[in-house]
């Protein structure tokens, strides 16, 4: 008992160490992203003229909880709108002289050699319903909106940027609102943790100025909206007018377009502390002491074959999830995300501690078992965030990480001979495999 709390109080520290500890360190915005659960009264935005305001966050119920900042907004006919942001055609744009629109001999014929008038082909996108809090004006209620239309670019399963478009609810007000983000897919939640919406909001503008008939200076501009604090937004949304352009032929509405939604190592064999010199630098061997050499070389003398194919195993399987999802969107059209989840996330749940019990269970000592594959984990998961280009973590995430390191730790330990010498049931194992449930099941119920 007295040795499975030295293992449980070294994986602990492991986990702070290697995941905690950096998460928090490496991650300024951590706090920033959380978001604001506090209900409040709504102060509505109006844009321009128009009758027609919103408020300037939405929920994803039917509560005033400042949760996703609106960021964008675009003045224009709701059609072309989507039309310029998402479906390619052959690039023709009108730009119209205001003092003489009727005037053909004005008009301005541009065209775009990539055949899509941003550059980039916003995609139709799937995810979880928000509500927008919209008032049509003088003489009518205000009401709670779904959204009109959601777009992405990038993969479902790694790393995208996510737009969800509200539509004016008086189509004379033309004006778009708009909320984007980036985000990726976490393959312990099953669903997607937003990043920021920053970037996201950067990238939706650079694409309107990257239209050859809009004048940076005088279509594009930001407004001050008060909503910053959550998903690190700071307040500030952009207004892109695209009043002064018609697009040709005219695009199919939004809301025509809404969704619904093993072996060991003998002991006999021993590394002889002289060899040690053999392999290391010069300017490290001058350093060591009779006694680092002695360190040195019943670390050796530790490692087992087991160790490098639980480490290589824990990281295959998990950033193979990661690539597999990635391969099954793109080549498997017939596949709904639904189902992708259905047949990856079992390699999460049971294949990862499956693999982990079976290759500690060749390993002799429980320590060393335990932090090789917690260690082994704690790498994958960095390494995961790394290829998504993910730098903040909210709190919660960061503690869920933590725990199913150690839990895994726990299993590998439980699993290794010296432990399962009385029974394969040990503590360390039955404690593993319980924690590992418990933070699964509570993840995807929403606690982590």
């Amino acid at each position: 008992m007295r040795r499975s709390l030295v293992i449980a109080i070294t994986l602990l520290a492991l986990s702070v160490l290697f995941v905690g500890g950096p998460s928090l360190l490496f991650s300024p915005s951590t706090s920033d992203i959380a978001p604001d659960e506090t209900e409040v009264s709504p102060r509505m935005t109006t844009v321009g003229d128009s009758e027609s305001k919103f408020w300037r966050f939405l929920s994803p119920q039917e509560r005033f909880q400042q949760r996703s900042p609106l960021n964008v907004i675009v003045r224009g006919d709701t059609d072309d709108i989507l039309q310029v942001m998402s479906e390619e055609g052959d690039g023709e744009w009108a730009e119209l002289d205001d003092r003489a629109a009727n005037d053909t001999e004005n008009e301005t014929i541009l065209e775009e050699e990539n055949g899509h008038a941003t550059g980039v082909e916003w995609g139709d996108a799937t995810g979880a319903t928000r509500y927008a809090w919209v008032d049509p004006g003088p003489g009518e209620d205000a009401y709670w909106t779904t959204e009109s239309a959601q777009l992405e670019d990038g993969d479902y399963y790694g790393q995208r940027y996510h737009i969800r478009l509200y539509e004016s609810p008086n189509p004379d007000d033309q004006w778009v609102a708009m909320q984007g983000h980036t985000e990726h897919f976490d393959w312990f939640t099953l669903r997607h943790r937003v990043d920021g919406v920053e970037a996201a909001q950067s990238k939706i503008e650079s694409d309107f100025m990257a239209l050859p008939q809009v004048d940076t200076e005088q279509d594009v501009r930001r407004i001050y909206l008060d909503n910053s604090g959550p998903s690190d937004a700071n307040g500030w949304a952009t207004v892109v007018d695209l009043t002064g352009m018609i697009l040709l032929p005219a695009g199919v509405g939004l809301a025509a377009r809404k969704r619904t939604r093993s072996t060991g190592t003998g002991t006999g064999r021993g590394t002889n502390p002289e060899r040690v010199s053999e392999h290391a630098p010069d300017a490290v061997d001058d350093r060591l002491t009779d006694v680092d050499r002695r360190r040195i070389a019943a670390a050796y003398d530790r490692i087992e074959a087991g160790h490098i194919i639980l480490v290589f195993t824990v990281i295959a399987l998990f950033l193979g999830v990661r690539m597999g999802g990635l391969l099954l969107e793109r080549r498997a059209g017939f596949m709904t995300p639904h189902m992708i989840a259905a047949v990856l996330y079992p390699v999460i749940a049971l294949g990862i501690p499956t693999a982990t019990y079976l290759i500690a269970g060749t390993l002799t000592r429980r320590l060393d078992a335990a932090i090789v594959a917690a260690g082994s984990l704690a790498v994958a998961i960095w390494l995961d965030y790394g290829l998504l280009g993910v730098d903040s973590l909210p709190v919660d995430v960061v503690l869920q990480r933590m725990l199913v390191v150690v839990a895994l730790g726990l299993i590998a330990g439980g699993a290794a001979k010296r432990a399962t010498r009385d029974s394969r049931f040990n503590d360390l194992l039955l404690a593993g495999v319980a924690m590992w449930i418990v933070v699964l099941v509570g993840t995807l119920f929403g606690y982590f």
